[in-house]
């Protein structure tokens, strides 16, 4: 690592390639480091700082702490509340290993969901 005079740290944008077990419960996330890897975030924020006039740095910082902070951001949305109501028919349906209990517990979280949308899609439920 890198770090500047003043201890800002300096990170270097790599492709990474490296194989991973068959089993590895973070497959899915590394097959998309591989993935998205491939591309150039460069060509992107290098528009926006030249369209928007922000340093380069601080977009690539903001799009890090954006991305990083998401879940912590969706939970803060949801609250401590409803996380776990919207759990429950998961692991029931996961304690059930069942299809059809993965079934019921798809169409349980449909209309919990589609309750938590009335006031998106409807905003003059409240007045």
């Amino acid at each position: 690592m890198w770090t500047e005079e003043d201890g800002t740290e300096v990170v270097r944008l790599r492709r990474w390639r490296e194989p991973w077990p068959e089993d590895d419960p973070h497959a899915n996330f590394k097959g998309e480091v591989q993935l998205y890897g491939k591309l150039d975030p460069l060509l992107t924020v290098r528009g926006m700082s030249r369209n928007l006039d922000i340093p380069m740095g601080a977009i690539v910082r903001y799009v890090l702490a954006r991305w990083a902070t998401g879940g912590s951001g969706g939970l803060l949305e949801l609250g401590p509340v409803m996380v776990p109501r919207l759990w429950e028919p998961i692991a029931a349906a996961e304690e059930a290993d069942t299809d059809q209990a993965r079934l019921d517990a798809y169409h349980q979280l449909r209309q919990m969901i589609s309750w938590l949308k009335v006031p998106l899609d409807d905003p003059s439920v409240y007045p």
